[in-house]
């Protein structure tokens, strides 16, 4: 089992390393290129430091390409927060903090910043599925959150997923929010808003 927790964990060790911290954490666009990890005891004396090694090279991709391909998106320009990433048993469990509005949304009308928003998360969480599965072939499932943040510092889920590798049938189509779903991502868009999901909605990997 590999688990990068997010840029605060020296900050915060002594609390359990497979919970979510809501604590802010930095973007992946002004973080270290490998963030820190824990390995699994089992790992090191089982299966042996090959395997670790290659492991390790795979994540560390991910990371780079992370901060590289989704550095900025297509309706805003705003950091993509990457919390958490957990890889066990060729499942990877990933929480991200979705991007705020464009600096330069501003001045339009909420209704529209609102529905650049969610379009972005909605890519973001796809991009994500898609940058997963190639930097991490030995994948075959991951379970993706996405959070938003809120003026009150709670996090809002408004995006979660069941994702498979071998899911192709959403390269045709063309909406975006059919695409998402299509992949195994389950989302309430109201009105081109993404609304708060309930927290039954939240996962680990017993369910």
């Amino acid at each position: 089992m590999l688990l990068l927790p997010g840029q605060n964990y020296r900050a915060r060790h002594a609390r359990q390393l497979t919970q979510f911290d809501p604590v802010g954490t930095l973007p992946m666009s002004y973080a270290s290129p490998i963030p820190p990890c824990e390995l699994d005891p089992q790992d090191l004396g089982s299966q042996g430091s090959s395997r670790l090694t290659q492991q390790f090279c795979r994540v560390s991709r991910f990371v780079r390409e992370f901060k590289t391909e989704l550095r900025f998106g297509r309706l805003s320009r705003s950091p993509l927060y990457l919390e958490r990433l957990l890889i066990k048993d060729g499942t990877a469990e990933c929480d991200c903090v979705a991007r705020n509005p464009d600096p330069w949304d501003v001045d339009l009308a909420r209704e529209i910043s609102r529905r650049h928003a969610a379009l972005q998360a909605l890519r973001d969480a796809i991009d994500l599925r898609a940058l997963l599965f190639a930097s991490l072939p030995e994948l075959s499932r991951a379970r993706v959150r996405f959070y938003r943040a809120s003026y009150n510092q709670f996090r809002e889920l408004i995006i979660v997923g069941n994702l498979r590798s071998q899911d192709s049938s959403h390269r045709s189509v063309h909406s975006l929010a059919m695409r998402a779903k299509l992949v195994g991502l389950r989302f309430e868009l109201d009105n081109g808003f993404l609304r708060r999901l309930p927290r039954e909605e939240q996962f680990g990997f017993g369910d």
